[in-house]
């Protein structure tokens, strides 16, 4: 998807938090925030924006987006569950391929993780491997809590990004 920031800017705000609703994972919250805050002279200053809004989000909201992503090649991925930008981000990573043999090593690091952290493991896939992916859970596994709070806020920083095309 390519986003327009001449349009966005002129759009009602409803179509403006509709349009960007899906930037952070099912939080349109995000955008809602920044919509008064038009126009912004770039998709680049409109990315800042809602990042500073992630930023200075209470806990729970940080937490609650962090939640709302998919485990990656998990059960909403077979299902077919996954929200467009997910499906073709994890597509692209070869995630949709996994052999057997990795599907069973991801599925485990997905349950490892979400146990110690209480929240799924979220990573920017662009530019990743299914072998990448797999030796980033396998490092990230031994972080402290809030250092991967803090890495997983980062990953969805940047796969707004992505997604923006900022």
């Amino acid at each position: 998807m390519s986003f327009d920031i001449t349009a966005l800017n002129t759009m009602s705000a409803e179509d403006f938090i509709h349009a960007l609703g899906g930037i952070f994972e099912h939080s349109p919250w995000i955008p809602a925030s920044v919509v008064d805050a038009r126009p912004f002279a770039s998709l680049a200053a409109l990315h800042a924006a809602m990042c500073d809004v992630l930023r200075h989000a209470d806990e729970e909201d940080r937490l609650y987006l962090i939640c709302a992503h998919p485990e990656l090649a998990g059960k909403a991925a077979i299902r077919g569950e996954l929200t467009d930008a997910s499906a073709s981000e994890q597509h692209a990573a070869g995630l949709d391929q996994c052999s057997a043999e990795e599907y069973a090593v991801i599925t485990t690091l997905n349950g490892e993780y979400r146990e110690r952290f209480g929240f799924p493991f979220i990573l920017a896939v662009r530019g990743h491997t299914r072998a990448s992916v797999i030796a980033a859970m396998q490092t990230r596994l031994t972080h402290a809590r809030e250092v991967e709070v803090a890495e997983c806020l980062n990953q969805i920083e940047r796969i707004a990004a992505l997604r923006l095309g900022s």
